[in-house]
This record gives structure tokens, sequence and C-alpha cells, in this order.
């Protein structure tokens, strides 16, 4: 028992730093070009590097926000003196410098309890938690699948969903689960996301299907886009706002439930654990008893149980009303023990 507890703690304390890490990752915009002249090289840095820091508070705040909320956030000044107490620090990703001119690329690293407090003073709704992480798998109704697969060279950066490009051929939407979760396992994965182009040269849309154990369910369509480079901006994009959609919490009540958590094995367990206390929805996360094939937890949610209870589902975690309270258990392991239909 003692060691079963011991590795459990190693695994959370595993888990803490790795949300760390990832912080930082979400509170970064990279890729900002800039190009400053000035009497000195110096002084055309500091123009650049102040240049970046208000380019790139401006691209975060549209990371974590919807473009409806940004128009009704009037009280929301972004200036260069707003943007310099915003950012921790600028690294230089490629410069040319010289005869009083700077060009480069630079990334700045924003200070997350500066931007959380400028938005919420301001009522702008917004998340920075990232989506459960995904293999895109892209497949083309126009016959162009090779050409699409290959477009993506690598995931969109700047993104608050978390994609691995697979390489893998033959894979569908409505392809069973048990079948998916091998190309899932390889990468750590919880989700696919399947991306099919359709279109030609008069442009490119791509219909968009998470699958989970749960099965199914549609994002929607980009927008249309000239180029295949454009689409996947336009993928990126549609990608984004869904999960913004689903995840920004808008009512500041909480609903405070206990439920049980049934799990076949330890790992299953720190699985669960890990997708109720990453979800955005869920806070004050207590374990309140704990057993070697359960656990009874407490939290408090936003929103309403719909919300919850899809936001779960794409983590892997399905809940069920049952006569001893709300229950909940590993989507996979209950795709594996559904009964089989005979035909």
């Amino acid at each position: 028992m003692i060691r079963i507890f011991l590795l459990a703690m190693a695994l959370i304390t595993s888990m803490a730093f790795g949300a760390n890490a990832q912080n930082r990752d979400v509170y970064t915009v990279s890729g900002i070009a800039v190009d400053e002249r000035a009497p000195t090289v110096a002084e055309a840095q500091q123009k650049a590097f102040a240049s970046a820091k208000l380019i790139g508070a401006q691209r975060l705040i549209e990371r974590f926000t919807l473009p409806e909320d940004r128009l009704a956030a009037t009280d929301l000044i972004l200036d260069q003196i707003t943007a310099e107490r915003l950012a921790a620090a600028v690294d230089v990703e490629q410069e040319v410098a010289g005869a009083g001119r700077y060009r480069g690329q630079l990334a700045v690293v924003y200070n997350p309890v500066q931007v959380r407090s400028l938005l919420n003073q301001v009522g702008l709704p917004f998340t920075d938690s990232l989506a459960p992480g995904a293999v895109l798998f892209t497949t083309a109704s126009n016959g162009m699948d090779l050409a699409w697969n290959l477009a993506w060279e690598e995931a969109p950066k700047s993104s608050l969903v978390p994609l691995i490009i697979s390489r893998s051929a033959g894979y569908s939407a409505d392809m069973p689960w048990d079948v998916l979760q091998d190309e899932l396992a390889l990468y750590g994965a919880q989700r696919a996301i399947f991306a099919d182009l359709r279109g030609a040269e008069g442009g490119y849309r791509v219909d968009l299907v998470s699958v989970t154990p749960s099965g199914p369910r549609r994002i929607g369509t980009t927008r249309r886009a000239a180029t295949l480079s454009d689409t996947l901006d336009a993928v990126a994009v549609r990608l984004n706002d869904d999960w913004k959609q689903t995840s920004i919490i808008r009512d500041t009540s909480r609903t405070l439930i206990e439920a049980t958590v049934k799990y076949t094995s330890l790992a299953e367990w720190i699985t669960l654990r890990q997708a109720l206390a990453q979800s955005p929805l869920v806070s004050n996360f207590q374990t309140r008893a704990i057993s070697t094939d359960g656990a009874v937890v407490a939290f408090a949610f936003a929103g309403d149980g719909q919300r919850l209870t899809s936001d779960l589902r794409d983590r892997g975690v399905v809940i069920n009303a049952e006569p001893i309270g709300w229950v909940m258990t590993s989507a996979i392991s209950a795709a594996r023990a559904a009964p089989v239909e005979s035909q």
C-alpha cells in the first residue's frame, strides 16, 4: 500500500512539473517579425523589443478569447505601457543588426498572473487551458490525400489544441475505437481528430470530427481558404474556436458534487484524476477516500452538467447517474466492457 501511495505521489508530482512547462508554452508568442531603425543598433533593438511585446500581447489575447467577446470588451485598452507590464521576457529566435537597423524574429513570454488580471479586470471571458491532446488524421474527399498529408509538416504553433500529425493512412472517423486506440497509444493522445479536405482550385474547406471512446463528435467546417497553407491556418482557427466555445466559463456560479470514481488499476486512477483536475470547468478538486478499485471525490463545476459531461468525455471519462450517486469510469474500459450486438 505504501509503495502504491508513493508511486501515485510521484506521478502527480511529475504532472505538476509538466503543467508548469505547459503553462510557459501557452503564454509564449513566437515568430514575431520585427524591423526597426534608430540612430544606434542598441536603440533599434529596444524599439524592436517594444514592438514585439505589443504585437505579441495582441496575439496572446486573440489566442485566449473569442472574436465576439473582444468586440464587447470596450474597456480593453492594449497600449505599449500595458504590453510592457504583461511581458516577462523576450527571446531572440533570429536577428540581423547593423547600421542602425535591427531585423529579426522574436518570441515574447508573458506573465500569466498579469494577463489573467487584465482580462478579468475588463470582463473579457477567456481560457488559457489546453484541450486534450489529439492525433490528427488527414483524409481527402477530392483525391488529394498525399498532398494534404504532406502539407502538415508540423503541428500548428501557438495553439490551445495540441496536435500530433499522423502519417498513417487508412483510418477514418467511423472506425471502432479499439482500432484507433492502438495508433493513439503510440503518441499518448486521448482522442483523434479527422480533417477531411474538400474542394479544389476554387478554394478548400475541411470537415473536422473529434473521436473519443464515447464516439464521434462533429466539430464543423472551416472557412474557405485559397491555398493548402491557408487551409492549415483555417483548421487551427476552427479547432481553437471550438475549444474556447467549450471551455470558456461565463457563469460564475458553481455546483458542488460528490462522485465515485471506479477504476481497474492505479494507472487508470491517475488518468481519471488527471482528466478531472485538468478540466477548465472543475475547481476545488478533492479526494476524500481511496481504495484499490475506487475513490470518492468532491469538486465544484461551472456551467451546466451537459458541458461537464461533454468536456470529460473528450478526456476519456464517462459520467453516469447510479443509485449510489454520480459514478465516473474510464471511457476506454466502458467501451471494452460494452456487449457486442448480434447481427
